[in-house]
């Protein structure tokens, strides 16, 4: 069996943000190598939720809480003492965070305190991965990656808040835990995909809603590039690099997560795809337009170097991005037709691990 199931069988591992999808999948993973898995959310953000559909009846505790509520949080980590905390808990939508900034901030950057100093508090935790996004850089839009040690200024309110989170995690490092009994990374993942996003505002989720609607699919920035992948390469590179950090703390830092170069596409050219995918597994002529509403800034270039993630640890991403929107649309015709969604996260979690995608 892959390490990564092996070394996360029993182990204690508390997931914030666990009822969200990516947390829905990390929750997913480790209930299947075994990991006694504690989750700290709120409700699910939507309706419907892959927590729901797949998670809910799975070997995992839930908490119901919100990171801003340190005194909760406390009781909880007392209680649950866990060895490994994955922080993903975030308001994570570029254009929420333009209408609700406030709360944007009060979660994305209070949050990552409160976990921190119940983290510090606890002293129980030896491996801590704090997941925040590409889009912490100072977005110069140049047609390279942004390397680890570039400058931090997120222009909209959650990019910034996210910049902030980083900050936070690096003075709390120099500040509590140069003692070395704690391993704290940050990671730095592009955009996502895969089956079981229902999220407003992204490119996959409003696709999906206008070829169940028969409505051609509102493309606001087609010629904008990101970096794409499936929901599988980060959920898998944070474990790996918490199990790696656990083991040697000379490994902790803060490591970018994205695609090769190649699978940095266009937003148009995703959509192409989507399309094309969606006639050939779902069946039906699905089209798009370029349409701009109006709305506030995005980047409209944006890549990531991951040299350093591929020296020190080997990794490398597993799924190109035609299959990872293969993978996306796998699960969405299994949802349409009202088939075991959560067997086809076990099957693509097990092709991903057995299949060479992780070490």
């Amino acid at each position: 069996m892959n390490s990564i199931f092996e070394f996360y069988k029993g182990k204690r591992v508390l997931i914030t943000g666990h009822t969200g999808f990516k947390g829905a999948w990390m929750c997913k993973t480790l209930a299947m190598a075994g990991a006694n898995v504690v989750g700290y959310s709120l409700e699910p953000p939507t309706n419907p939720s892959l927590f729901k559909l797949c998670i809910d009846d799975m070997s995992i505790k839930t908490i119901t809480g919100d990171v801003r509520d340190l005194n909760h949080m406390e009781q909880v980590f007392s209680k649950e003492r866990p060895e490994i905390v994955i922080h993903m808990a975030a308001q994570p939508i570029v254009r929420e965070s333009y209408k609700n900034p406030v709360y944007t901030y009060e979660t994305n950057v209070m949050g990552t305190v409160n976990i921190l100093e119940c983290t510090r508090k606890a002293n129980c935790v030896a491996s801590l991965v704090n997941v925040t996004t590409d889009k912490v850089y100072l977005n110069k839009e140049w047609v390279w990656g942004y390397r680890e040690d570039e400058e931090l200024n997120g222009y909209d309110p959650y990019s910034n808040s996210k910049s902030c989170s980083e900050l936070i995690t690096s003075s709390y490092l120099n500040s509590f835990f140069k003692d070395g009994r704690l391993a704290l990374t940050t990671c730095r993942a592009g955009n996502v995909i895969g089956g079981g996003d229902f999220a407003v505002d992204r490119i996959i989720p409003d696709c999906f809603r206008a070829a169940l609607d028969n409505r051609r699919i509102i493309v606001r920035n087609p010629y904008s590039i990101r970096p794409y992948q499936h929901v599988l390469e980060p959920i898998m590179a944070y474990l790996m690099i918490a199990q790696a950090q656990y083991k040697n703390k000379s490994l902790m830092g803060s490591y970018n997560i994205g695609p090769n170069d190649a699978d940095c596409w266009t937003t148009g050219r995703l959509v192409d795809m989507f399309c094309h995918k969606w006639k050939d597994i779902v069946g039906g002529n699905v089209t798009w337009m370029d349409k701009s509403d109006g709305g506030p800034h995005e980047a409209s270039f944006l890549k990531l170097d991951c040299s350093k993630a591929k020296a020190v640890f080997g990794w490398e991403p597993r799924w190109n991005l035609e299959t990872a929107i293969e993978k996306t649309i796998e699960w969405l015709a299994a949802y349409v037709n009202s088939a075991d969604t959560a067997k086809i996260m076990e099957s693509q979690i097990n092709e991903y691990v057995l299949g060479g995608g992780i070490r």
